[in-house]
C-alpha cells in the first residue's frame, strides 16, 4: 500500500532539517566565536572519525541559497534549522558583544527561505556550547548557564521572532548529556575514562556515534544530572520569557527530545518493568519535568537525592507545561531487560536504570528489525506507532512534531556520484514510518502535526564525522565547490509532497535522476579554506533585552 500527501490533513508540515555546526562551515569565518565543538576536534581529533572536522562541513554559510533552493523544490513546507550560539554572541554572553554579521546571516537565510514559501522552524541549542563559557565556569555544570542561554535565547526572540513561529529551546537534551557527561564522546567530553565501564553492554548498545573512550575527567553518577537540572530550567526560563514578552509575535515554543522505543525482552514482569524504567531515564527523565515538574518516579526512587537534586516546588511551577509542542526525534527501537541486583562498582547514569538494552531478541538471533549501514539504526517502523501512543496515554495528548527521523547509508567513495544517489532504503524507511504516523493520528487520534526528515544534505555527522551519510541530497564531499545532488529520495518526496495530490507508485529502484535533473546552481565559497578569523564589525551596543527590560 502507497501513502500520499492527501492521507494527512491539509495543515501538516513536511520539512527537513540541518543543524548549524554540521553544515555551514565558516567556523572562523564572519565573528563567529570557538564553540565547544571547535575545541573537542582541535585538542582531540581521534574523537572524530578519521580526524575528520566541520570547518567548511557543507559551506552553507555560503551557499545556504542552493539548500533553499533544494528544499523548494522538494516541495517542502518547512526547514529546521539551528541558530549557532557564538555565531551571534561569540563570547557566549550578551556582555561580551553582538556579532552583527551573524545575525545578518540568519536574517538572510530567514528571508529567503521565506520568500521560497518554506517556514522557518528554529532551534536554539543544538549541541553546541560557546568554549569561553565552559572555561569560564564550566558551562552546564554551572547554574550560570540559565541566565546566558536565556539573554542569547531573549537576542533571538527579538531579532528574528517577527518571521520565526516555532521554536526549540534544546535539541536532544539526552544526547547532548549523554555523549557529554556520560560516554564522554561529545563536548565537553567527561565521564568515565574506565575501560570496564567503557566496555559495560549499556554502553555499549547505547553510544551509536564512532568515538574512543578517552575523558579528560567527570563524574558520571553525579555531572549528568547537574548538567541537565540546569539545562531544564534554562529550558523552562527561555520558555517564560518568550511567554511573557513576545508572545504578540504569535508563535510557539517547546523543546525537542530524542528516545528509543523499548520493548521488554520478555513478558515477565521483571522486563515489563524494566523497559518502563529505560523510557523513564531516556524520554522521562526531561518530559516528566517539562509536564508534571518532577522527575520520574523510577528515577526518584533509584539515584539518591545527593546525586538527583529534587527541584523546589517553585522550579517545579516554572518547568510544569513548559512547552507549547513537543518535537519528537525517533529513529530506532530496542529491547529492554532486568539488570537488578547486579554488582555495578561506582555509582553511574549508565547503571542507575539497572536495566540492560540489546539489539537482539530473546532467541539470540533475531534483531529488533533490519540493520543499517549505521550501526546503530533497526528499521521499526512499528516503535513509532508504539511512542505516540504512548505519549498520547503519559503526557496529556500534547501536540507533536515529528523533528527527526531518517536513516544513513555509508560512505563509499568507490561509489560514482550516481550510484551514490541510489537509495531505496531511505525511501522505503520513510514510506514505512509515515505509514505508523497515519496508522496513530487515525486508530488512536495522536496529535501529530507535522514530519522532519533528518536530513535535507548529507552534512558533518558529529563523531561519525563524513562516514555515514543521512540527506535527502548527496553532497559531494570531494568537490571543492560541495555540488548537491538530489538521491532518488528526493525524487520519491517530491512525488508524495506534489500538491496535485496525483498518487503515482514509485518504481522499486533507483535511477531515476536522469529523467528528474534539478539545476542547482553552485557558487565558489570565497576563500573559504582559509580558516583565519576575517575582518568583521563585532559590536558591543546596547542590548535589546535592556531595551525590553526598559519599556
Amino acid at each position: 500500500m502507497e501513502i500520499h500527501r492527501s492521507d494527512f490533513h491539509t495543515d501538516f508540515i513536511f520539512g527537513a532539517g540541518t543543524a548549524a555546526y554540521q553544515i555551514e562551515g565558516a567556523v572562523a569565518e564572519g565573528g563567529r566565536g570557538p564553540s565547544s565543538w571547535d575545541t573537542l576536534i582541535q585538542r582531540t581529533p581521534g574523537k572524530v572519525n578519521e580526524g575528520q572536522n566541520a570547518n567548511i562541513a557543507c559551506n552553507s554559510y555560503y551557499l545556504y541559497k542552493e539548500d533553499v533552493k533544494l528544499a523548494k523544490h522538494i516541495g517542502l513546507d518547512s526547514y529546521r534549522f539551528s541558530i549557532s550560539w557564538t555565531r551571534v554572541l561569540p563570547g557566549g554572553s550578551l556582555n561580551a558583544g553582538v556579532n552583527k554579521e551573524g545575525i545578518r546571516y540568519y536574517n538572510d537565510l530567514i528571508n529567503e527561505l521565506l520568500a521560497n514559501g518554506i517556514e522557518p522552524f528554529v532551534t536554539l541549542h543544538h549541541f553546541e556550547v560557546p568554549q569561553p563559557l565552559e572555561e569560564e565556569y564550566g558551562g552546564f555544570l554551572s547554574d550560570r548557564i540559565v541566565k546566558d542561554f536565556c539573554e542569547f535565547a531573549e537576542l533571538c526572540f527579538w531579532e528574528f521572532g517577527d518571521r520565526v513561529k516555532h521554536w526549540t529551546t534544546f535539541n536532544e537534551p539526552w544526547s547532548f548529556i549523554y555523549y557529554g557527561y556520560v560516554a564522554g564522546s561529545m563536548p565537553p567530553c567527561r565521564g568515565s575514562s574506565s575501560a570496564e565501564h567503557a566496555e559495560h553492554p549499556l554502553i555499549r548498545h547505547r553510544c551509536h556515534h564512532h568515538c574512543a573512550f578517552i575523558c579528560e575527567k567527570g563524574d558520571p553518577g553525579v555531572e549528568p544530572y547537574m548538567a541537565s537540572r540546569h539545562l531544564l530550567l534554562a529550558h523552562a526560563e527561555a520558555v517564560q520569557i518568550y511567554r511573557k514578552k513576545f508572545k504578540v509575535q504569535g508563535g510557539k515554543i517547546g523543546l525537542t527530545l530524542v528516545t528509543h522505543w523499548y520493548e521488554p525482552l520478555t513478558q515477565s514482569e521483571s522486563d515489563v518493568e524494566a523497559a518502563q524504567r529505560a523510557m523513564d531515564f531516556e524520554f522521562g527523565w526531561f518530559m516528566d519535568p517539562v509536564t508534571y515538574g518532577q522527575y520520574p518516579l523510577s528515577m526518584i526512587e533509584l539515584v539518591p537525592p545527593n546525586r538527583l537534586q529534587r527541584f523546589s516546588p517553585e522550579e517545579s511551577d516554572k518547568l510544569k507545561g513548559s512547552y507549547d509542542f513537543l518535537g519528537l526525534n525517533y529513529y530506532t527501537s530496542l529491547y529492554a531487560t532486568d539488570y537488578s541486583r547486579r554488582n555495578y562498582g561506582p555509582p553511574s547514569y549508565i547503571t542507575d536504570s539497572q536495566t540492560k538494552t540489546q539489539c537482539m531478541a530473546a532467541d539470540g538471533k533475531t534483531l529488533i528489525g533490519p540493520e543499517t549501514d549505521c550501526g546503530w539504526i533497526y528499521i521499526c517502523p512499528k516503535g513509532i506507532y508504539k511512542l505516540l501512543c504512548y505519549i498520547k496515554k503519559q503526557y496529556n495528548d500534547p501536540p507533536i512534531y515529528i523533528t527527526e527521523n531518517g536513516v544513513a547509508e555509508s560512505e563509499d567513495f568507490n561509489k560514482t556520484v550516481c550510484e551514490a544517489r541510489a537509495d531505496e532504503t531511505r525511501i522505503n524507511y520513510h514510506r514505512e514510518h509515515l505509514k505508523e504516523i497515519k496508522h496513530a493520528m487515525v486508530e488512536n487520534r495522536v496529535n501529530v502535526k507535522g514530519y522532519f526528515i533528518w536530513s535535507l544534505i548529507d552534512n558533518f555527522e558529529w563523531t561519525s564525522g563524513y562516514k555515514v551519510r543521512f540527506g535527502l541530497v548527496y553532497v559531494y564531499f570531494k568537490d571543492d565547490q560541495l555540488s548537491r545532488y538530489p538521491k532518488d529520495s528526493a525524487l520519491w518526496f517530491m512525488n508524495f509532497l506534489d500538491k496535485k495530490n496525483k498518487p503515482v507508485e514509485y518504481p522499486p529502484r533507483g535511477g531515476l535522476l536522469a529523467n528528474h535533473a534539478m539545476e542547482i546552481t553552485t557558487i565558489p565559497p570565497p576563500s573559504f579554506q582559509k580558516l583565519a578569523t576575517n575582518s568583521v564589525e563585532i559590536v558591543v551596543r546596547e542590548s535589546p533585552i535592556k531595551r525590553l527590560r526598559a519599556n
